[in-house]
């Protein structure tokens, strides 16, 4: 029993340093369940059906999570992947799976002692054994689970861009991959485009429509009873009409030469999609020796994920200036390319709502333009759910939050980013970290109370040194001094920005709806808005203030003047 005690004490240690979840066994007993059904659920369909559930390469993190939780609590259980994958027909040479290297680092590991290592494009497609006799295409079989496969050959009359003649009266055997064609695919601009399940798709049919044949093509990636050296292989290969192996072949001396060609190949067009890059040594067994486990003479070096998948911490609701409720899911850091991910926007509250996302749900994340993260989907949700408290749709408004107060500091500080920033009155330095510390350090409970600030009560507040104390009082001073334009967009008037302000402040307190209306540009919602928002409360002290302060517009009768 203490031994036992120990190693459970051992095992829990090492999880929490891997990073695994807190969970109780219950619960990762639950959650590992709940995964490990999933994915054999998406195996199934793609396997069985042609049918691919999820992305390919959610599926592929969604895979390594389970193996990650089942290590981290010791719930080890088979993981057949290709469970419903084996077909009835043995492959004449074994399909051999493939070791992933996750960096340089590990390539560099992978790579010593080896010499004549060449790298290819992994591409991304179905693998194929393809058996040629007297030179004729005569059998396709699918990898299946890598010793035994499903008969594909009553499609080989419409795939018209696999050789099915070759020039010589040969018998051999090939490896390779059934890949959809792509005009100038870039991988790193266009991802995946589910290039893979595409084509496992069309060959799980009966019968396949030659027009869809046609899009298909062939990388072959080996040749197991070819010559033992890799650049002989490929000159043959390509002599045999499959020039692509030998295109895509580079010999390589070192982890640096294959991060290069790793970088040229996902940055550059090429006619299929491609998910990282596959090492290959000379020296490796004689084919009949080959077993469908990873062997020590080929590895792979993926490309970065289009979409990531990661794990929500929290919801966050954001409140804008104008009041809009816009949902934050804080996430579990993700490297997204050369990004690293933390937080993602879903827009709406609306489309919360309607998603209903909790903390412990598995999203996938990508790139918007390469920049901005985009939430894609709820690829699982967790086994607990919980509750998760959303401010009430009517709870801001335009009209709300002018000073701090329980719930508003959020739309306050909007509201003084947006006076400060390059569409108000441009003052340097103003971000919403100053305005932050300036409200919770008890200097600022107005949008008017930093006209009051000097270098000296700055530098009061903790951590405000006197240099930055002292700029941030010249950028106060050059707001003040702004014109009146800059502060009627700063305050977030509802104001055409093409219409010309005539008038001071007092002039747009006296009009009324219709009077707003009358202006170009200017409908009956719009007038009303102008018209509550010159009467509202909050407005006319802050105008008062302003007035007080001096700031060009404000006279000093704005408050006293008829709404």
């Amino acid at each position: 029993m203490p031994l036992l005690l120990l190693f459970l004490l051992v095992l829990s240690i090492n999880a929490q340093a891997a990073g695994c979840p807190t969970w109780s066994s219950e619960r990762a007993h639950a959650e590992v369940t709940r995964l490990r059904e999933t994915v054999s659920h998406w195996d199934d369909h793609y396997h069985r059906l042609g049918e691919s559930l999820v992305p390919d390469e959610l599926y592929d993190q969604s895979r390594q999570r389970l193996l990650n939780l089942q290590a981290c609590f010791a719930l080890h259980s088979e993981l057949d992947s290709l469970a419903s994958a084996r077909g009835p027909i043995a492959h004449p040479i074994r399909h051999t799976g493939v070791d992933k290297l996750s960096n340089e680092q590990a390539v560099s590991h992978w790579m010593a002692g080896k010499t004549g290592v060449w790298l290819q494009p992994k591409v991304d497609g179905v693998a194929v054994t393809l058996v040629y006799r007297q030179g004729r295409l005569v059998q396709l079989l699918s990898r299946g689970d890598g010793n035994q496969g499903h008969d594909w050959s009553r499609h080989i009359e419409v795939l018209e861009g696999i050789n099915r003649q070759l020039p010589n009266p040969l018998e051999l055997t090939l490896q390779g991959e059934l890949y959809l064609r792509l005009g100038d695919h870039v991988q790193a601009q266009n991802g995946s485009v589910n290039a893979r399940a595409t084509v496992a798709g069309l060959l799980a049919r009966k019968q396949l429509a030659r027009e869809k044949g046609a899009n298909i093509a062939l990388f072959v990636w080996d040749w197991p009873q070819g010559p033992s050296d890799q650049g002989e292989r490929v000159a043959q290969l390509a002599a045999l009409g499959f020039p692509d192996s030998q295109r895509y072949s580079v010999a390589i001396n070192s982890a640096g030469e294959a991060a290069y060609w790793r970088q040229h190949w996902y940055r550059s067009a090429l006619p299929f999609a491609t998910d990282g890059v596959i090492l290959r040594q000379n020296t490796r067994p004689s084919a009949e020796r080959w077993q469908s486990n990873a062997p020590y003479w080929i590895a792979a070096w993926k490309h970065p994920f289009a979409q990531a998948l990661t794990e929500v911490r929290d919801v966050h609701f954001r409140i804008g200036r104008t009041g809009r409720i816009t949902p934050v899911l804080k996430l579990q850091p993700v490297q997204l390319d050369d990004r690293l991910i933390t937080q993602v926007s879903l827009g709406s509250l609306a489309r919360w709502q309607a998603l209903d996302i909790r903390p412990g749900d598995q999203v996938a994340i990508s790139l918007a333009g390469l920049t901005i993260p985009r939430f894609e989907q709820v690829v699982l949700r967790a086994t607990e759910r919980d509750a998760v408290t959303a401010p009430a749709p009517d709870q801001y408004s335009a009209l709300t939050c002018w000073q701090v107060s329980e719930g508003c500091e959020e739309q306050f500080i909007a509201r003084l980013t947006w006076l400060s920033g390059k569409q108000g009155l441009a003052m340097p330095g103003t971000g919403p970290g100053t305005w932050r510390r300036l409200v919770r350090g008890g200097q600022v409970a107005s949008l008017a109370d930093w006209l009051a600030l000097d270098a000296e009560r700055l530098a009061q507040l903790p951590g405000m040194s006197d240099t930055r104390a002292k700029h941030l009082q010249r950028s106060f001073e050059a707001g003040r001094a702004r014109p009146f334009a800059q502060w009627i967009s700063g305050l977030g008037v509802p104001i055409p920005r093409n219409l010309p302000l005539e008038g001071d402040w007092a002039t747009f307190t006296q009009r009324s709806a219709t009077e707003w209306q009358a202006l170009p540009g200017i409908g009956a919602t719009r007038a009303s808005q102008l018209q509550a928002f010159f009467a509202a409360e909050h407005v006319q002290a802050l105008a008062q203030q302003l007035s007080e302060s001096g700031i060009q517009g404000f006279p000093a009768t704005a408050t006293r003047m008829r709404q």
